[in-house]
């Protein structure tokens, strides 16, 4: 896998808001497996369902979406690598310590930025500037922000 989507990314692909549109180009252009962690899996899932909690979204429509990931899961377009997330929480300390106070990433931004680093991928496709900006600081390439 050469390239790792984080969540904002894969929420924007599977249903629809303002970013869907670019991230469907970007799909398009790039059909290689995707990494899909269980990070992802718990992110995504709980960012759907908090959109049923708001109103946004209904209940068959957070189940569709995540039906069609797991559709997506079986036939190969979402991988789901081994990772140690040991590893991925020991190098997001480090992460947090050396670029926060700079980048200003969130937690989870910085947990997919050293996921993203442990499966030795080239790049990560994000809508999110801040990590985005903590990718690139780590020698990743950022695609799609």
């Amino acid at each position: 896998m050469k390239c790792y989507a984080d969540t904002s990314f894969l929420v924007s692909l599977y249903s629809s808001d303002a970013n869907s549109a670019r991230a469907d180009v970007w799909r398009q252009a790039n059909p290689s497996p995707l990494p899909y962690t269980l990070l992802h899996r718990l992110e995504i899932r709980n960012a759907l369902w908090q959109s049923v909690f708001r109103k946004k979204r209904a209940p068959h429509e957070a189940s569709e979406v995540l039906q069609e990931m797991e559709v997506d899961v079986i036939a190969g377009l979402l991988a789901m690598p081994a990772t140690s997330f040991d590893g991925v929480w020991k190098y997001a300390d480090e992460l947090s310590d050396a670029h926060t106070p700079a980048t200003g990433a969130r937690s989870l931004d910085i947990l997919h930025v050293a996921a993203a680093k442990l499966l030795e991928v080239d790049e990560i496709v994000t809508f999110d500037q801040r990590q985005a900006g903590l990718a690139l600081r780590i020698g990743l390439k950022v695609a799609v922000i």
